[in-house]
């Protein structure tokens, strides 16, 4: 399993922004350089972020990028769900339909991918802004 760029430049964003006072809006040139984030690239993140109602955006000379949710209520698996679809360890566990390869009901790796599958997805659902926003490097 490997988190894409674009999922870790996410986190990165939307880190940032739930940082900030909830009164500001928040530049794409201002986040980029902050983060050290292509500006082309993390323009196309912030519109799916919006889209996945991560982020609010406002257009305009005072426009800019907000939390559309308070830090407590945005996981680390909402971002990375929004960037990359469905986290998945495995092709097995990785849909809502269980496996469909040609070894289904009877595989005996399903058992132990499907556990590690749920406790990866509980441990990102826990990491909220808020939490990332306290840890110490």
């Amino acid at each position: 399993m490997k988190i894409s760029r674009k999922a870790d430049y996410a986190l990165r964003a939307v880190l940032y922004i739930s940082k900030q006072p909830t009164d500001i809006r928040n530049s794409i040139n201002a986040i980029a350089e902050a983060e050290s984030v292509p500006r082309d690239f993390l323009a196309k993140i912030l519109k799916e972020l919006t889209r996945a109602e991560i982020l609010k955006s406002y257009q305009g000379v005072h426009g800019g990028y907000q939390m559309a949710k308070s830090p407590n209520q945005v996981s680390v698996l909402d971002v990375i769900e929004s960037m990359d679809g469905p986290l998945g360890i495995n092709l097995c566990v990785r849909g809502e339909d269980g496996c469909d390869c040609d070894k289904s009901g009877r595989c005996t790796m399903f058992p132990f991918w499907d556990k590690l599958q749920k406790q990866l997805k509980t441990i990102l659902k826990s990491e909220t802004m808020v939490k990332l926003r306290g840890a110490k490097k």
